[in-house]
Order: structure tokens, then sequence, then C-alpha cells
């Protein structure tokens, strides 16, 4: 097969970041579309991608997106919540498959969610209903189109293997909703990606959707014990609850893993339906190597190394969290004449630049915030209770950053390598939040380096106001500790003591 001209959507997200690669790996030229190409410039690939900036809901900005592809992945859409999201990914679609016809696209590739072939698709729930709609969209449209539908997605990162991961390490005895007897399908992330890259080379004439999956079907309890099992976790106890509905379920998975609950309500409802595949006729076109489809145990397996040897190179929370703040930078010009509380902090330290970098981007998950730890987990519970994502997101990588990586309940908005972190507030605020953390070389007459910390608001209204003063004296402690604990951890680093506060 000869190499093509692939476009990639959602190249940011969970799945996306990791087929670019593969695609480049089988010989194809990739271009990414990204709403935000910044996003993408620190990815080991970025070097070998062509990035145009554009948005599927946007059909203006597609059809340059379009030029000269032969093959398109749709690899985005909405988490099901908010009204009408239904109706913006099937406009989406329709956009999409609309543009892709006009420029002359050969296929459109497009990776959805597997269901119940005996339900008609009204019955489903919000969540595989739409991926079901995408699907329809672009069956129907003159473009052929590949339609992949995959249930449960094993792989490290992935947010069923982290949902399932968390409910097990911490659960020995767990009270259960009846959907943990369902039936489903798992498929190792490896798999996915396998059939993605292969629907490339797919003949003009298959317009069709395939089931994919692994070779076990397991009920979700069946998966959890599984899991234990290969973690090598005493057995669990688990107690079932009919009364505990989807809804219910994810303030329960919420409060438990590090999903929250705008992600684990759409989880926990597509688990209530049993999907199996109905067929494997995806190996006609991408034909099964030795030893695949790859099993559970060994997909666990897989995704337990690359999490111990720290080589998860995409996560779930790398997609954008729905009402996350997506405004521009406050250095923008937008920003003039509007309110933005500041808090600046600096220091000398007695170590080097480079040391004094090593503990800037360490921050956050294991390392914590190096201050006050017992505030910080309040305030990711106070988060977590009104839907946010709280604070225990940790962090793809235990030692390098890029940007769109989240961090806890931030998310990296710049990265200068050796001088800059900008972070982002995605925790449920009344305005917009920015952390800034810099590593500078000494002013001229000093030795070491210089620290320097800047904490930014954007108030939205009253309540902004308001809830930037009421939280404006505890500061000295937060923002001050920090600054000063950081310092402390660099010089030690500095000596030889890599330790963290």
């Amino acid at each position: 097969m000869t190499g093509k001209n692939c476009l990639v959507t959602g190249a940011s997200g969970y799945i996306g970041g990791r087929l670019v690669p593969e695609l480049l790996d089988a010989g194809h030229r990739v271009r990414c579309l990204a709403r935000t190409p910044e996003k993408l410039r620190d990815h080991p690939w970025a070097g070998d991608v062509e990035t145009v900036r554009g948005d599927v809901t946007d059909p203006s900005s597609l059809a340059g997106a379009m030029t000269g592809i032969d093959v398109a992945y749709y690899l985005v859409h909405s988490l099901g919540t908010g009204s009408g999201f239904e109706e913006r990914d099937r406009d989406a679609a329709r956009a999409f498959a609309d543009e892709a016809r006009a420029a002359g696209v050969r296929r459109i590739v497009y990776l959805g969610g597997l269901t119940p072939a005996d339900l008609p698709v009204r019955s489903l729930s919000p969540h595989l209903r739409s991926r079901a709609e995408v699907g329809e969209v672009f069956l129907a449209g003159s473009v052929p189109a590949t339609v992949l539908r995959a249930a449960v997605v094993i792989g490290s990162g992935s947010a069923s293997f982290e949902m399932l991961r968390y409910l097990t390490e911490r659960l020995p005895v767990m009270v259960t909703p009846s959907w943990v007897g369902t039936r489903c399908q798992p498929i190792a992330v490896r798999d996915v990606l396998r059939y993605l890259v292969g629907s490339a080379g797919m003949a003009p004439e298959v317009n069709r959707a395939f089931d994919i999956g692994g070779p076990d079907v397991l009920t979700y309890e069946e998966m959890m014990r599984r899991y234990a099992v290969v973690a090598r976790l005493p057995a669990r106890l688990i107690l079932r609850v009919p009364m505990l509905t989807p809804r219910l379920s994810s303030h329960w998975i919420g409060l438990v893993t590090p999903v929250p609950r705008a992600l684990a309500r759409p989880l926990a409802e597509s688990l209530r339906h049993e999907v199996v595949c109905a067929e494997h006729d995806i190996a006609v076109h991408v034909p099964d190597p030795p030893g695949a489809p790859i099993g559970f145990d060994e997909a666990l397996a897989l995704a337990l190394r690359r999490i111990r040897e720290a080589r998860v190179t995409t996560r779930w929370s790398s997609a954008a969290v729905p009402g996350a703040p997506s405004d521009p930078l406050p250095t923008d010009p937008d920003w003039a004449g509007g309110s933005l509380y500041t808090d600046r902090r600096e220091l000398t330290v007695d170590a080097p630049a480079t040391a004094l970098w090593r503990v800037v981007e360490g921050i956050g998950g294991e390392n914590g915030w190096y201050s006050f730890p017992l505030a910080w987990a309040v305030r990711g519970w106070l988060d977590r209770l009104v839907g946010g994502v709280g604070i225990r997101r940790g962090r793809r990588d235990a030692a390098r950053l890029r940007v769109g990586d989240s961090l806890d309940f931030w998310r990296v908005e710049a990265i200068e390598p050796g001088r800059l972190l900008r972070l982002r507030a995605e925790m449920r605020l009344p305005g917009l939040a920015w952390l800034e953390l810099y590593a500078d070389p000494p002013s001229p007459g000093e030795t070491g380096s210089r620290y320097r910390q800047r904490a930014l608001f954007h108030p939205h209204g009253l309540l902004g106001h308001l809830y930037w003063w009421s939280v404006s004296p505890f500061h000295a402690v937060v923002f001050g500790g920090m600054a000063r604990n950081i310092a402390r951890a660099a010089e030690r680093a500095g000596d030889g003591d890599e330790g963290a506060v």
C-alpha cells in the first residue's frame, strides 16, 4: 500500500495522539486539524506532521484542511453533557462529510461506540446514540466511510482503563450498581490503532460499519476481578445494589477515581447496554497478525507495564473537559481594560536554574504543590462536589510536561523549557485563573537563580470579585509557602538531594 495523505482530527486526544505516529510509521503523510495547534507542539512527532488551525464545528475552517487529503480520520465527539450535544455532533459530522466530498477525499474513518444489535438507536444512552448517529451520517454520505465500533478500550491512560483501575485498586469491598453484570467485549488500544491504520487502505467500494473487539466477552465485575489478579491484588468482594442509577454511579465513580462526573456519567450510561461484537468482518480488510486481537489480561498487563515505566504517551485527560475554560491568555490584547487580579512572588534561589526548573516541571501529581496540602485537597474535593475535575487527575508523566497536558485541576497552557510553565485552571470558578512559574538566571551580581511566581484571576461578574477577595487572605500561606518550598526543594536538588517537600 502506497503512502496516503491523511487528515487527523482530535490529535490532541487519547486516540488521535497515538494514531498519528502509527500512521507515520506506516508510511503515510499526516496533517492534523486542531483548534489550538500549540497543544501539539511538544509531541515527539510534531515536526513530522503538518498542523492546521480549524474546528469540525466550523465548516469554513475545514475546506483548506481537506485539500489534497486521501483519508480523513474523525476522532472527535462531545462527552454527552449539556443540552443539544447530539444535534451539535450531527451537524459537525454533516459538515465534515460535505467538505470531504467537495475536496475529493477518498475515505472517512470514524471511531464510534459498539451498540447492541437488537436495540433501536432511540433506546440507547444519549452518549451511544450520538456515536451511532454520527456513524450513520458518514455512511449515508457520498464519500466511502469506515465506521469502527468499539466498546471498552483498554490501554494506559484511557478513561475506561483508569476507571477500572482505580475502582479495583481503591475498593477491596465494593457496593456496585447492577450494570457490573452487563457483558461487554473490551479491546486493547493497540488493536484499535491497528484497525484505524489499516482502514486507510480499504477498497473504494467498502462503505460500512465494523464491530471491533478483543477475544474476551466479560461482565464489568469479571473485568474488575481479573484486573485484581493481573495487578496481584487480593480478591475483591463485590456486592450489587440495583437502585444505583447511572447518575448516582457517576457521582460514586467521581468520588473514587480521577475521572470527573461529566465524563463518568456517559461511560456509566453506556455500560447499561450489552455490547458484544456481532461480527469480525474487519479481519477481511485488516487481517489479524499472530497473537491478535490481544486478550484482556494481556492488554491489562501491557497498560500496567507502561504506567510503571512512565511511558504513557496520551491520557484521557489530554482532551478538553466539559465546562473548562478555553478563553485566551491574559496577555492577549482583548484583556485590556478588564479586571485582572494578580498575586506575585519572587525569591533568590541558591541553586542553578536547571535545578530550579526540574522542580517546577515536576510540580503536581505525586510531588504535590509544595504548600498546605490540606488546602489543595479541600479545594479539589469542593470542585468534585460541584462537578469539576478535582485534583486527582495527576500527571501523564512524572518528570516531563508538554502543552495540553492535564496537571491535577490545571492544564499546561504554555511551556518554555528551562524557563516558564503556565497553567490554566480547570476547576469550577467564577472566572478564569492562571498560575505562572519561572526559573530565571540570576540578576547581575547574584549567584544561583531567580524564582518568579504569578497567580492571575479574571473575575466573571460580582461573584468573581467576591471570590478573589474571599480567598486572598490565604494567599500568603498557599502561594507564599509554595514559592518558599519550591526554592528549598531546588536548593536540595542542587546539592544532590532530589526529595520533594
